[in-house]
């Protein structure tokens, strides 16, 4: 621990990944190693310096959303404090992990390239500061890449694991929906799109802190879903450096996203392929063309918001379990007059254009409590999962492998947005995908593939991610700048 905060205290002015730092961090390190001399059986995390997202309740700490009007360190802010952790928090400290720091996000998580709408100011890309670090759990991935930490807790509703794992030479898991809690962290559309899931230098490690976090939690009814679908020895039990072989896997195309690949983005995904073939796999080329899959984004968009029609009631329950000094907010129509504002704003409310955008979510935001009517994105699921089975079914496909970008990683001044070829597809499908490192473009930015399965095959995704990863080695070590 004491390793960490000196790294912390030499580098973190470089990369600004925290928002706040547990001020108890090494006192609870010396309590694990009092525990540990005296003979006590410990948690899997014991001892290990772990990050979570900003937007992730951790008493003591506030809670910011990444949005100036929510933290007393921006002008004219408020702080909130959370009445108890996250329920993934809890898990974590539950397995002995002593928790460093809460890290940077983009305002109300509201994107998926740079954390650069955050109060606290961008958060920089360990790899390359000139390049996005990838959001909205920017501040995870750069904790992580940094070497300012073990493990990172990361959050995504639309690429806020996968981009900020790709982006930053990471492994990182977008869990099944409903696999992990995401009670006590503040939402986006935590009914029907938000998972929590790891981002970690190895697939090893990541593999270890999902056996913390997955599964049934009673203060998250979604999760009952996952009751019986969690691999009976663990998330490492796959991992094996043959699981690749006789492996059939499908192949990036416009089956899938109309997007093409870059030229050198194809050549990167072209060598990759020759490593997955190598370790013995079988390969499928475009297996979705013909099928309708890509036709089912929304069209002219350039992120497919759909399923966020349930942010107003999903906010409005996560204010039940905040304070502000002391006394319960409630509701977002109490936060609004706490603050003088209100996220849904029109005059530059950070969630003003989801309304424009979701009927639903503008008749929602009158009767917040009220459950709103998702029948409409419950079809799209519905369309989206029964292609994506009866491909994989159809083509005798045990995974899907493409790239994590399009293109290589955009500036972090600019407004290039973040290329990815799985967002939102996978998380309006409720599927799960593995980033791994796989390369690097000729401008130094890290290329990665994604590992992408049916529900709950998260187990077996690791294990063919780690094949790859052990066979290939490609991670790249951030050399810091201080």
């Amino acid at each position: 621990m004491q390793a960490y905060l000196a790294r912390i205290d030499e580098y973190e002015a470089s990369y600004n990944a925290f928002t706040s730092m547990n001020p108890n961090a090494l006192a609870e390190a010396r309590e694990i190693d009092r525990r540990r001399r005296n003979g006590e059986v410990l948690g899997p995390l014991a001892g290990i310096p772990v990050v979570i997202k900003e937007s992730m309740d951790y008493v003591g700490l506030p809670t910011t959303a990444g949005w100036a009007p929510l933290s007393s360190q921006a002008a004219g802010g408020i702080d909130l404090f959370p009445i108890k952790n996250s329920v993934v928090v809890a898990r974590l400290i539950n397995a002995g992990a002593i928790i460093l720091g809460k890290t940077n996000i983009p305002a109300f998580s509201d994107d998926g390239t740079r954390a650069n709408s955050s109060w606290a100011g961008p958060t920089y890309n360990a790899v390359d500061r000139g390049l996005v670090p990838g959001a909205s759990s920017s501040g995870s991935a750069t904790a992580v890449a940094a070497n300012f930490a073990v493990l990172g807790l990361a959050e995504e509703t639309g690429g806020s694991i996968q981009n900020p794992a790709g982006a930053q030479s990471l492994v990182g898991i977008k869990t099944t929906f409903a696999l992990v809690p995401t009670t006590g962290i503040v939402p986006l559309a935590a009914s029907t799109r938000d998972v929590v899931g790891p981002i970690a230098k190895t697939v090893h490690d990541a593999a270890v802190l999902m056996d913390v976090l997955a599964g049934y939690s009673p203060d998250d009814p979604k999760t009952s879903a996952a009751i019986g679908k969690l691999p009976p020895n663990g998330y490492t039990s796959q991992l094996s450096k043959t699981a690749l072989c006789g492996k059939r896997i499908g192949l990036y195309g416009q089956g899938w996203r109309l997007n093409a690949l870059s030229p050198e983005t194809q050549a990167l995904y072209d060598a990759a392929v020759e490593e997955l073939e190598i370790e013995g796999a079988t390969v499928v080329e475009d297996p979705f063309i013909g099928r309708g899959f890509a036709d089912l984004a929304l069209a002219g968009e350039p992120y497919d918001m759909r399923g966020t029609e349930s942010v107003a009631y999903d906010f409005q329950q996560y204010l039940k379990g905040v304070t502000y000094q002391g006394v319960v907010v409630g509701s977002i129509d109490g936060l609004s007059a706490i603050t003088g504002v209100s996220p849904f704003a029109q005059n530059g409310g950070p969630l003003a254009w989801y309304v424009d955008k979701l009927p639903v979510l503008a008749s929602s935001l009158s009767h917040p409590d009220d459950a709103p009517d998702l029948s409409g994105f419950w079809s799209l699921r519905d369309q989206y999962l029964n292609t994506f089975n009866s491909v994989m079914e159809d083509n005798d496909l045990d995974v899907l492998v493409f790239p994590q970008t399009y293109d290589t990683i955009p500036a972090l001044i600019g407004d290039g947005t973040y290329p990815a070829t799985a967002e939102s597809a996978i998380n309006i499908a409720a599927l799960p995908g593995v980033v791994v490192p796989a390369g690097q473009y000729s401008d130094g930015a890290p290329f990665s593939l994604i590992f992408i399965g049916p529900r709950w095959s998260e187990a077996a995704l690791l294990g063919l991610a780690y094949d790859y990863e052990q066979a290939t080695h490609h991670r790249i070590e951030a050399e810091l700048t201080p």
